[in-house]
């Protein structure tokens, strides 16, 4: 649910007061308002539109937070551009006010604005807000279970605050709390009784920047850098509901993440390329499937939510083999979509390049690889790199398994065009589109109406060199859809191709459809599948290399006590065994 007009009014003020509006406003539109912010250079104006934007989404009946917030971060861009310190510091206070009051509904990171705030409240010698600021850091962290030198660190901040206020008997005491919390660091630590977790390893490639920042879901940024290598630990508690990003909320009087409650980015390690691919080879050789699944992010994602993304995929799939995600530098922000277009073309030749090394040195007898949204810009233009580059044609034998195309921001005309070279390097091309993803419309109108190769509807791309799903169904992104609450996802199909490489016309829940021009595409139904439970099912038949109906009669009996599900779920698996009658693999 989108929030109601007053909770946003509530959160964070602005200088432009919102206006009376005689009619509904039309929906925001964030790519042609970031072209038009482009086109101008002087700040006050800059921010005057900027500001202008933020009360018109106020006024709007149906406010997007998201948008909100990433509105309210261009504007305090802005105001550091201007040296506007003050007003940055009350903004970026504004803005971690809004993260941790909507973190039930918005994703974002209050921790590095609430820093930025103290930083800049010092500075302008307000030092009462900075030492509230920091105060709300440290509760922040508290509740999310952090103690030891990460809080010493703060309070150590405000005992500096105190001596600059000229207040040393509260800096003396600011500093012995920071002992303290050091000397007690293993007594403050949880006990475990909030209930446990699983902590997921990641491998990662980046071209993305460091920050420079220790938090580990701010360690990489946007900016452009080098070609790294590492490992990211993500947690997901054992209360995790398939498809979700489990955030705090402060409806819960949850104020601060937990790693039995929330998924979290817990540590980000790099390495140099030479102990990163020995250590993929030491997962791959105790694993049951020498696999690798590659996940490749959208536009508007952040490195910290990509790898929690790419963790809870992993883990709502059960994956057997390992999961590795290439991050690109997106900005991670809405009205940043033109920015991530000018970057995401170089990060596809450097894909290119590791997905070659993942060949050569990653161990595995398969890799596959599921690339979402403008990922797709990236993925399209590696494969044709390494196709043309090793002279791969029909009939060569397939170097990737299962590759997913997730609605991508492609033109249409272009990704058949790619296709007739991309086809010979997988075992099967999946097309995923979706009538409902906003940023695939905007793109389309911001491309001269051409038409993306992501878009369901009547103009569905389509060729014999992949297959086209529908997956309208699903809402405005099959990958990140809950399927706990209705029992339908684009995993359970994603899942079924990994594990046995079906054909659509024996998969669960495709519906044959013609196009207008009289191709043949696929529709997936909501619902027409059990999809937890087929996922559940494949997860047991997994390291099986030789499956026979009475191995799947046995475990259905074993683990589904419903008898009509059982029945229809036995024939789905059936044909997943031996397609169109053919013998079992």
């Amino acid at each position: 649910m989108r929030l109601a007009r007053i909770a946003l009014l509530a959160l964070v003020p602005v200088i432009v007061s919102p206006p009376v509006l005689a009619q509904e406003a039309a929906p925001f539109d964030p790519i042609g308002f970031e072209l038009e912010l482009a086109a101008v250079e002087a700040l006050a104006e800059r921010l005057a539109m900027v500001d202008a934007a933020i009360a018109a989404l106020e006024a709007s009946p149906d406010p997007d937070p998201e948008i909100y917030f990433d509105l309210s971060a261009l504007r305090l861009d802005i105001l550091r551009e201007a040296g506007e310190t003050a007003a940055a510091a009350a903004a970026a206070e504004g803005l971690a006010d809004f993260a941790i009051r909507m973190s039930g509904q918005l994703d974002r990171n209050p921790l590095p604005y609430l820093d930025l705030a103290a930083t800049f409240y010092t500075e302008t010698e307000a030092y009462r807000e900075a030492l509230r600021v920091l105060d709300t850091e440290i509760a922040y962290r508290r509740n999310g279970g952090q103690s030891g030198q990460v809080l010493a660190d703060l309070l150590n901040r405000k005992a500096e605050i105190a001596r600059l206020r000229g207040d040393m008997a509260a800096a003396e005491e600011f500093a012995g709390q920071a002992n303290f919390a050091i000397m007690s660091m293993r007594m403050s630590r949880r006990s475990g009784q909030d209930g446990g977790f699983s902590a997921i390893d990641v491998f990662y490639a980046t071209d993305r920047a460091r920050t420079g920042d220790t938090d580990p879901a701010e360690f990489y940024g946007y900016g452009r850098g080098d070609l790294e290598y590492g490992v990211v630990t993500v947690t997901i508690p054992d209360t995790h509901v398939p498809g979700a990003i489990e955030t705090p909320s402060i409806w819960k009087l949850e104020f601060g993440p937990s790693p039995a409650k929330h998924v979290m980015v817990q540590k980000v390690d790099p390495m140099e390329a030479n102990a990163y691919f020995a250590k993929m080879n030491d997962e791959l050789a105790e694993r049951e499937r020498k696999e690798i699944v590659v996940f490749i992010h959208g536009f508007n994602t952040r490195f910290d939510a990509a790898a929690k993304r790419a963790a809870q995929l992993a883990y709502d799939m059960d994956y057997r083999g390992v999961p590795v995600l290439y991050s690109w530098p997106s900005a991670g922000q809405t009205v940043r979509y033109v920015a991530d277009t000018a970057v995401v073309r170089l990060s596809g030749r450097r894909l290119s390049m590791f997905l070659e090394d993942l060949r050569a040195r990653s161990g595995a007898d398969t890799i596959h690889i599921v690339a979402h949204s403008m990922g797709n810009r990236a993925l399209t233009d590696a494969l044709e790199l390494m196709a043309l580059r090793d002279g791969i044609e029909e009939g060569d034998d397939p170097v990737f398994g299962q590759v997913f195309f997730a609605a991508p921001d492609v033109d249409a005309g272009l990704f058949k065009e790619m296709m007739k070279t991309i086809h010979p390097l997988a075992e099967r091309l999946t097309l995923y589109t979706s009538e409902n993803d906003w940023a695939l419309v905007a793109s389309r109108k911001l491309h001269g109406n051409a038409p993306r190769a992501g878009q369901g509807g009547d103009s569905v791309t389509t060729d014999e060199l992949f297959d086209t799903i529908d997956m309208s169904d699903l809402g405005e992104d099959m990958l990140a859809h809950t399927y706990f609450a209705d029992d339908s996802s684009a995993l359970a199909d994603i899942v079924s191709l990994i594990w046995r490489n079906p054909p659509p016309n024996v998969r669960c829940g495709m519906t044959e459809t013609e196009t207008a021009t009289g191709e043949t595409a696929w529709k997936y139904q909501k619902g027409g599948c059990f999809d937890k439970t087929m996922i559940g099912l494949i997860s047991h038949l997994w390291s099986k290399n030789d499956i026979s109906r009475e191995d799947i009669s046995a475990l259905i009996s074993e683990l589904v006590t419903d008898q009509a599900a059982a029945s229809e779920i036995e024939g789905r698996l059936d044909t997943y065994i031996a397609p169109e009658g053919q013998a079992a693999n």
